[in-house]
Formats: C-alpha cells, sequence, structure tokens
C-alpha cells in the first residue's frame, strides 16, 4: 500500500488511528533502544532523571515521572541491582533517600540516548527535520494542556522525559 492509499484509507481527521500506529511503532523501537536497562523504556526515563540530579527525593523522582511511589520503589530496587543507581540518606532530612547515579549510569545513558534518537528517526522516518520539530512542539504542547492523565503535572513529567 502506498502513502497516497494510506492516506485515502486513513484521512488526516483519524488521529486515533495515527496516534496508535505511531505508539505501537515508538513503543517497539524504544523496547529494542533500551533493553539494556531493567524495566525498559521507564526504567530509562528514571535512570535519565536520576543522572541529571534534578529530583530532591525518590517521592519527588515518582511524582515528575508519574509513576506510583510503590512500583518507584521497585524500579530503584533493580537500577541499583544492576549497579546503575544508588540510595543515600538526604543530608536535610535524614528519613528521606536520595537517589545517586553511579559511574556506570552516566556511560549507559550516553549510549541509550544515542540509540533513543536512532529508533526515534526511524519511527519518524517518513517526515522530515522541520517537520519532526514542529510534531514534537505539538504534541509537548497538547500533553502539557492536558492536565486530567495521570498523577504528577504532564507538562512536568513530559518536559522531563523528553529532557527539556
Amino acid at each position: 500500500m502506498t502513502a497516497a492509499d494510506e492516506h485515502r484509507a486513513h484521512p488526516v481527521s483519524d488521529l486515533g488511528w495515527s496516534l496508535g500506529v505511531l505508539l505501537r511503532a515508538y513503543e517497539r523501537a524504544m523496547a529494542t533502544a533500551v533493553e539494556a536497562v531493567p524495566h525498559g523504556f521507564r526504567g530509562f526515563l528514571v535512570l535519565r532523571e536520576v543522572v541529571r540530579g534534578a529530583h530532591p527525593s525518590q517521592a519527588a523522582l515518582a511524582a515528575s515521572l508519574g509513576i506510583d511511589r510503590t512500583v518507584m520503589t521497585y524500579l530503584i530496587d533493580d537500577l541499583e541491582r544492576a549497579g546503575l543507581v544508588e540510595r543515600r540518606v538526604a543530608e536535610v532530612d535524614r528519613r528521606q533517600r536520595r537517589v545517586h547515579p553511579t559511574a556506570a549510569a552516566a556511560t549507559l545513558l550516553a549510549e541509550l540516548e544515542h540509540r533513543v534518537a536512532a529508533a526515534e528517526d526511524e519511527v519518524f522516518g517518513a517526515l522530515d527535520p522541520a517537520d519532526r520539530g514542529t510534531v514534537g512542539l505539538l504534541l509537548r504542547r497538547a500533553a502539557c494542556e492536558y492536565r486530567e492523565a495521570e498523577p504528577g503535572d504532564p507538562c512536568t513529567t513530559v518536559e522531563h522525559a523528553l529532557g527539556r
């Protein structure tokens, strides 16, 4: 089926079909790109946030990514077992645990970010770079305006996930 045939079969207004196709392709591409990290893409997002050091606690990290705190505990446990992060008592409040990256985390993250970029290029290969930028901007804007879907602030979650 040619692109013209696809366009006739699935008109521009069929946003749900388009998003579904791209989401499935994105999920498959990301699963392969980040298979080296425990918990796949979710583990990659957690690792990236930890390496960036933007969150004062494990709870803040969970809230930022919209991940249940209990689930976050298991994610961090597995990242710790893999030698990518370590928990330390917070200097300010000894009841809190901060999650810190290991040296291996920064090295792995750099490799994973290259793989993720290549996977995104594969998924969005039909678009030229300017169109890809526009699509990313529009999706980010829509996500940031949508405040009811997930716990936490979707705008912050998306911005952190995309490295913006």
